[in-house]
């Protein structure tokens, strides 16, 4: 499984999204040393993240990924939102 795939497979068990949209950036960062690991966007929307500050929104989005943080990930933005009411 690639990255990008185990990215989206992870936050849609646990935060159950509404949008999920996981782009691979790595094209941006040629040359850059990155120990063999990515860089990523994310844009999710999800139900989880109703009345919670950004800073909560992306704690939730790094303990959903877990060890990839580690392993497979060099570099992540994060756009999480709720829903719009």
């Amino acid at each position: 499984m690639n990255t990008v795939e185990d990215i989206r497979q992870r936050l849609s068990a646990a935060l159950d999204p509404i949008e999920l949209e996981v782009l691979d950036e790595g094209y941006k960062h040629v040359g850059h040393a990155n120990e063999g690991k990515g860089h990523f966007h994310v844009r999710i929307v999800s139900a989880a993240f109703a009345g919670q500050l950004p800073l909560k929104r992306h704690r939730m989005v790094y303990a959903a990924l877990g060890g990839l943080m580690d392993q497979g990930i060099h570099a992540l933005s994060i756009d999480a939102q709720p829903p719009k009411a």
